[in-house]
């Protein structure tokens, strides 16, 4: 595929800024995305080079642009394709930038996605291979052409797998998730255990199907013994199967407009009239009858990520259907899936595996992702992955105050003060270890659900945690949910002068205040505990009093200040 192949493609509704016969005319050996100032290091001889110019801004020199120029040139790019969405278009000192260096470049348009020119350079390199001359390709051709074929029938993974090794003597061979699922396994491939899964995607017999895929949605082929087969050969299977996952992207992308035309109905000041949430539920793929679990993740802003990284989590769940959307209120890097069971005729992207008769339990559902998520945490360890989890909603009708539980426990898991499964960002992890989680933790060894037993890593100090509403029995706990804007409200107006910090005295008698209440308001163990003497306790109590205008002999008044305290 050559550069002015892509103007031709009317669905990218690409525009030429700069380039000539000579530059048009170059081969495209692959593609790649990147917004780093400097990425020569990272790009092959020929490959298009996509970028979203989130490196520059208006203000940088033009020496900025050079630089970003100059290390496509010495890299061999085979051409620019610069995003107009970031900057309303595409910066002239860039145009002439390339100009200068000779490198073609085009600009793509708001409404045409990345994916949309990758998967079209894909297609045009796999879905032609019949017709190409052998040498340059380790597979043989008669199994190229075969290849495409099922690519083009939209066979399932495991068929493409299997004939892709069939002239190896079909040896064993996965298809594996980032997390530790298969996706697709050989007839001479023995199912794989979650843990035995993540481990082998370390193995040197392991190759990344699709490199540019987000870190949760990255495809691996594991080959437990090569044999003979050359690597040049399982990375043309590893390139095959990697446009097999993007057509199945496609899909899910359909299916994820519709779950978040689900979660807009449900997301609305009063509850959706039954007959259109029925409609949305069915078009989903979900049956319209419950119980049903809402989640809610918080993770990277980026592309997709927080979509990516539910969609793999809920993979594991056993017989279960689900729709993974975003909701129109929801933040940026915010994620909210319905799970439920299936309709008999549905498939696709939106279900978990199994049969409905083995379908996980609301319980199991939450078991097993708690199981799960250090390990799809560790996929991107830099940014924290963050999750809420409601109860079961019997009804669709119930579904918006699952929704509004799951934000809740959403915000309280976010917190960091809540029980429940936590991992520190950029601590080391091997995927698929776990541990016994100490006090106050949730998830740690059971399993649940067949395939949830991906583990956690033991951490002292977790930051990313997935919280259900049923972890928040305390009142600790539950006030973790309010925003913490409202905490620190709340925490002022009811402790009045004691909420000013700086003040010595005011500190001293908060903190006779919280040891008091601590010893269920006895005078004679606070007393002990900070070694006063009791009538100075009650001296310090009576001015708390006066200063909060609260009465300590009243319950809800201790509770009212028992609240402050924790909000603080």
């Amino acid at each position: 595929m050559h550069v002015e192949d892509l103007l031709r493609l009317e669905s990218l509704d690409l525009t030429l800024l700069w380039g000539d016969g000579p530059q048009l005319t170059r081969e495209i050996s692959g593609v790649t995305a990147t917004d780093l100032e400097d990425p020569g290091r990272f790009l092959q001889h020929g490959e298009l080079v996509l970028s979203g110019l989130v490196w520059w801004a208006p203000a940088d020199d033009e020496a900025k642009a050079e630089r970003f120029v100059a290390a496509l040139y010495g890299a061999g790019a085979a051409a620019l394709l610069a995003g107009e969405e970031t900057h309303g278009g595409v910066p002239e000192v860039l145009v002439d930038a390339c100009r200068r260096h000779g490198i073609a470049i085009l600009s793509v348009p708001v409404h045409t996605s990345f994916r949309a020119v990758t998967d079209s350079v894909y297609l045009r390199q796999w879905g032609d291979l019949s017709r190409r001359p052998a040498a340059p390709y380790a597979l043989p051709e008669n199994v190229r052409a075969e290849l495409s074929r099922l690519l083009a029938d939209g066979t399932d993974p495991d068929t493409l797998l299997t004939r892709a090794v069939a002239h190896l003597g079909t040896p064993p061979a996965y298809v594996l998730s980032g997390t530790g699922r298969t996706i697709a396994r050989t007839p001479t491939a023995g199912p794989l255990s979650v843990r035995r899964a993540a481990e082998a995607l370390t193995a040197t017999t392991t190759l990344s199907v699709d490199p540019d895929a987000s870190p949760y949605g990255q495809w691996h082929l594991h080959l437990p013994d090569p044999g003979e087969a050359p690597p040049r050969m399982l990375h043309e299977i590893a390139e095959v199967l990697a446009q097999h996952r993007r057509t199945r992207l496609r899909a899910e992308t359909r299916s994820r407009a519709a779950a978040s035309d689900l979660l807009a109905l449900i997301d609305t000041p009063s509850n959706p009239a039954p007959a259109p949430l029925r409609r949305a539920l069915q078009a989903c793929g979900l049956a319209d009858q419950g119980p049903y679990t809402v989640i809610t993740v918080h993770g990277p802003a980026d592309d997709g990520g927080a979509l990516d990284a539910l969609t793999e989590a809920l993979r594991h769940l056993t017989g279960c259907g689900f729709a993974v959307g975003s909701l129109p209120t929801g933040e940026p890097g915010e994620a909210t899936a319905l799970i439920g069971a299936r309709t008999p005729t549905a498939t696709g992207t939106g279900t978990g595996t199994g049969t409905a008769a083995g379908r996980d339990t609301p319980t199991d559902t939450i078991a097993t992702l708690k199981n799960l998520w250090v390990t799809l945490q560790s996929r991107s360890a830099d940014v924290p992955l963050h999750a809420g989890v409601s109860t079961a909603a019997a009804t669709p009708q119930d579904l918006k105050g699952a929704l509004t539980q799951a934000r809740y426990a959403l915000t309280a898991a976010r917190s960091g003060k809540t029980p429940g499964t936590g991992h520190t960002p950029g601590a080391r992890h091997t995927p698929g270890t776990r541990h016994t989680p100490g006090a106050g933790q949730a998830g740690g060894t059971r399993q649940a659900g067949g395939t949830g037993e991906a583990g956690a890593a033991e951490d002292p100090a977790p930051a990313a945690r997935i919280t259900a509403i049923e972890d928040l029995t305390t009142l600790d706990a539950l006030l973790t949910g309010i925003p913490a804007d409202v905490r620190t409200a709340f925490g002022i107006h009811a402790l009045g002068p004691l909420a000013d910090d700086t003040n010595p005295s005011y500190r001293m008698l908060l903190k006779t205040l919280d040891v008091f209440l601590a010893h269920n308001g006895s005078w004679a163990r606070t007393a002990e505990a900070l070694h006063l003497h009791v009538n100075t306790v009650h001296y310090r109590i009576q001015r708390v009093e006066i200063l909060t205008g609260r009465d300590l002999a009243r319950l809800d008044h201790k509770l009212d200040l028992k609240a402050a305290l924790l909000c603080r």
